[in-house]
């Protein structure tokens, strides 16, 4: 199969994504805390997540506690929770399907060309997860940006970028380059192979020349 080190390099971005993208998932620093004013001593650092906040103190080990009624949480965060268990199965399932079409994997079969359209499909999959990474990620810093620049929000309560959403447009950029590369090689063994079978021409079918065949005839003879 023809540009192998297109589709290595397509499934390599695919499952750093993946794993960047469920390492954006489960890490609590989505909004930290905001130090504002001219104070430099820090007591303590609040960071929140999806599932989880966490206080940092100087001086003393990290403490996490996992929310713990969904209900109450904000619709911000419940529709970002959604969206990021979505992209985190599709990631698995896109990696699953474009390791079944490479050209070691006999699981498919040896047709080349159902292999390519697996690689197709994994690719065009982890693409649709870095939509799915992107919306919860745009969204929350969105919402971040719009309080911390807001007078009428308590200085206490504003936040900053966290470092999860950084990762998670990291996470988005590498599975944006790994699908595009797995459906640039789909489109690539689609187009070779045209060039190598060409579509076969009209041939109209020549009528048979029929063969004179001369039957004697047979001469009555009258004997008077």
């Amino acid at each position: 199969m023809a540009f192998y080190p297109l589709q290595i390099a397509g499934l390599a971005l695919g499952f750093l994504g993946m794993v960047g993208t469920l390492a954006t998932t489960l890490l609590p620093q989505w909004r930290v805390s905001a130090f504002i004013g001219s104070n430099i001593i820090i007591f303590e650092r609040l960071w929140e997540g999806l599932w989880m906040n966490c206080v940092r103190q100087a001086r003393v080990r990290l403490q996490c506690k996992f929310y713990t009624s969904m209900l109450a949480l904000p619709p911000a965060v419940e529709t970002a929770r959604a969206l990021m268990c979505v992209a985190v199965a599709l990631s698995f399932i896109a990696l699953i399907i474009g390791i079944c079409g490479m050209k070691q994997v006999q699981c498919t079969g040896s047709d080349q060309r159902v292999k390519a359209y697996l690689l197709g499909t994994s690719g065009v999959l982890f693409i649709l997860t870095g939509i799915f990474v992107l919306i919860p990620v745009c969204w929350t810093a969105n919402i971040i940006i719009r309080e911390f620049y807001n007078p009428g929000v308590p200085i206490g309560q504003k936040r900053e970028l966290g470092a999860a959403l950084f990762l998670g447009w990291a996470s988005t950029a590498v599975l944006f380059i790994g699908g595009g590369l797995l459906c640039g090689f789909c489109f690539c063994n689609r187009k070779k192979q045209w060039h190598r079978y060409p579509a076969p021409a009209y041939c109209v079918p020549h009528k048979e020349k029929r063969k004179n065949v001369t039957v004697p005839r047979k001469t009555s003879t009258s004997y008077v």
